[in-house]
């Protein structure tokens, strides 16, 4: 089917167009690359081609050109981008550009400048208190309702959707274990995200109000932030998630811009405390996100948790992650943490799914409680659209493979 010949509902039309970095067949050269249906546009060629001005943004091995170039950028290039694919006056010329999305390689988009998890989710951070504070009087902790709750997590280790996971080692030990040992975590886990790409950087010194959000962040993916639980009991005390965490983050090769996700913009949750005037968002502009998560391991459905029912949403994250004078830098990626919703086969991680190993879930191709070699974990997504189509989102995917002993 020609490239142009989107069937009329799917989910990567005109309408979507996200971004990513592909290498032609038989090429090893990285190009910025725009998704349409089951094709990859060539978008430094197609702008080369027909004289844009923002040629020299696009003809780049990686998006962090286009990302830091801001907001008036990222609107004029979209534009243009609909009408290349769109209009048929520029079709002889375009066509040519277009690579089968099966026939090339994609690579992780953008250069990862830091990186940031929430934990913004009160349906998974009440499972979470329950099931590690289960006589506890309230399952959240104290702050939980006045900030957004994060930690500072391994830029060096996000990987494009489709990248192995080699499980990691660490220390592990058990309540009832007289000692820690060293090995293999036997508890590896997932947990289904959606991350957010900043594209235009900020001053330090200069926090960046709710209202400046859609002026620094320039698309979402989802996000899949591997989890060693084993590791992470031991050590998160008294300072919180490191080894457990810090072995691999698994991201979409496709970047949905703010501007495809306009239909998608929900209001949040209650609050059912008062915030602070810098996390306030009485009077901003509605700042959650309608996308409908699905996760599967080994291709079998295991939950579908709801991203509108996040509790803090990501101008707050913003908003507080620069609050004390931290600045943003292009290609900076933080996470919302945990998606899970309020029913059971809503919840984002194995931890909740099988109630920290009790309750083993049942596979077609056997009991999991936690992850074993060889599982292949994916999360997918859609959000409402213009005209009731959807906008789809990159997937991620991941293979367990077993930790290779380096004396062997």
């Amino acid at each position: 089917m020609p490239p142009f010949d989107v069937p009329e509902g799917d989910p990567f039309g005109p309408h979507n167009l996200p971004y990513g970095v592909f290498s032609p067949p038989g090429s090893s050269e990285q190009r910025v690359g725009v998704r349409l249906g089951d094709h990859v546009l060539d978008a430094g060629a197609a702008a080369h081609a027909l004289g844009s001005p923002y040629a020299s943004l696009l003809a780049r091995p990686t998006l962090n050109p286009l990302l830091a170039a801001g907001r008036t950028a990222w609107s004029d290039v979209r534009r243009a981008l609909t009408a290349w694919v769109t209009v048929p006056a520029h079709r002889e010329t375009v066509e040519p550009l277009f690579h089968p999305l099966s026939s090339v390689t994609l690579h992780l988009p953008f250069e990862v400048a830091d990186y940031v998890d929430f934990y913004a989710s009160e349906n998974h951070a009440r499972n979470v208190g329950r099931i590690f504070r289960p006589d506890a009087a309230d399952s959240l902790t104290p702050n939980w309702k006045h900030l957004p709750i994060g930690y500072h997590g391994r830029s060096g280790t996000v990987l494009v959707s489709g990248t192995d996971v080699v499980r990691p080692s660490g220390q592990r030990k058990a309540p009832t274990d007289p000692a820690p040992v060293f090995g293999p975590s036997v508890r590896l886990d997932i947990e289904a995200e959606v991350g957010f790409v900043v594209g235009a950087p900020s001053e330090l010194g200069r926090p960046v109000p709710l209202g400046d959000f859609r002026d620094h962040v320039f698309g979402l993916c989802l996000l899949n932030d591997w989890s060693a639980r084993d590791v992470q009991a031991w050590e998160y005390v008294p300072l919180g998630p490191f080894l457990g965490k810090s072995f691999a983050t698994s991201v979409s090769a496709w970047i949905t811009p703010l501007d495809a996700l306009e239909e998608a913009r929900v209001a949040p949750p209650e609050r059912t405390h008062a915030l602070l005037p810098y996390l306030d968002d009485t009077d901003e502009e509605p700042g959650g996100y309608d996308l409908r998560i699905s996760v599967a391991v080994n291709g079998h459905v295991v939950s579908e948790p709801p991203f509108s029912t996040m509790y803090w949403t990501a101008a707050q994250q913003l908003a507080h992650m620069t609050v004390n004078g931290a600045s943003l830098r292009t290609g900076d990626l933080y996470g919302s943490g945990t998606v899970s919703g309020p029913a059971e086969g809503q919840r984002g991680s194995l931890l909740e799914l099988t109630w920290n190993g009790r309750d083993a879930l049942e596979l077609p191709d056997g009991k999991r409680t936690f992850l074993e070699d060889g599982d292949v974990v994916t999360l997918s997504a859609w959000a409402p659209g213009p005209g009731g189509v959807r906008v789809g989102l990159g997937e991620v995917t991941g293979r367990v493979t077993p930790r290779v002993d380096p004396s062997s």
